[in-house]
């Protein structure tokens, strides 16, 4: 059986996320997504509490986070505690493993988007567990090329995320894995792992639609 995993996505819980409960519900229920990673910008409150009120469907939700480092952003999955941002990548990377957690570099070498460059890349990759070779959202600065060859040459497994910040568009870009994840499973599962590489479209536009809403609205 396979089973379609997406382990970038941000939910109201970023400052320019929009996803709900309603959609992860959704999504889930209708099997257009089998598992999710939810990974808001610097904090896990909202994919703990969106786990939690799921019910059993929230057994197929991934707590994670987007941490800003001082050397770009890393995601850290399968967290418990909130990793403070504006940490080093290295003491980012042993926080994140303190935790049993897992460590996914979200699309590096991108400058505007704040991924990691190759020369900070190169100073943990021996404890990077996964690196984003598809992202979602690639399109005015596409650095996938760049990210699967520096994955190949140090022999790191691959997925593909939507870094999805709203419902339109999500979907599309995810890795299809033929075992049900774990922490303990999932980079294991990653090796065999098809990658859908279909970006998103018009949700490309929600990050600053969501942070020009919110300055008329309460989340």
């Amino acid at each position: 059986m396979n089973y379609k995993i997406d382990l970038h996505t941000h939910s109201y819980g970023s400052p320019d996320g929009g996803l709900r409960l309603k959609h992860y519900k959704y999504f889930l229920e209708h099997k257009l997504l089998d598992y999710i990673a939810i990974t808001d910008h610097n904090s896990i409150e909202a994919a703990q509490k969106i786990q939690k009120e799921l019910g059993d469907l929230g057994n197929q939700i991934i707590v994670g986070e987007e941490i800003m480092t001082s050397q770009g952003e890393l995601i850290g999955l399968y967290l418990t505690t909130k990793i403070e941002p504006g940490l080093s990548a290295k003491e980012t990377v042993i926080q994140i493993k303190q935790q049993g957690g897992i460590v996914y570099v979200p699309h590096p070498f991108e400058t505007l988007r704040s991924g990691i460059s190759e020369a900070f890349l190169s100073e943990i990759i021996a404890d990077v567990d996964i690196i984003e070779t598809a992202n979602g959202r690639a399109y005015v600065q596409n650095r996938s090329r760049l990210a699967r060859q520096s994955a190949e040459q140090s022999n790191k497994v691959m997925a593909a995320s939507s870094d999805a910040h709203g419902r339109y568009g999500w979907g599309f870009t995810f890795s299809m894995i033929d075992h049900e994840p774990s922490k303990t499973t999932l980079v294991k599962t990653l090796k065999t792992a098809a990658l859908s590489k279909k970006r998103v479209g018009i949700g490309i536009i929600y990050p600053k639609l969501n942070r020009f809403t919110r300055l008329f609205t309460r989340k």
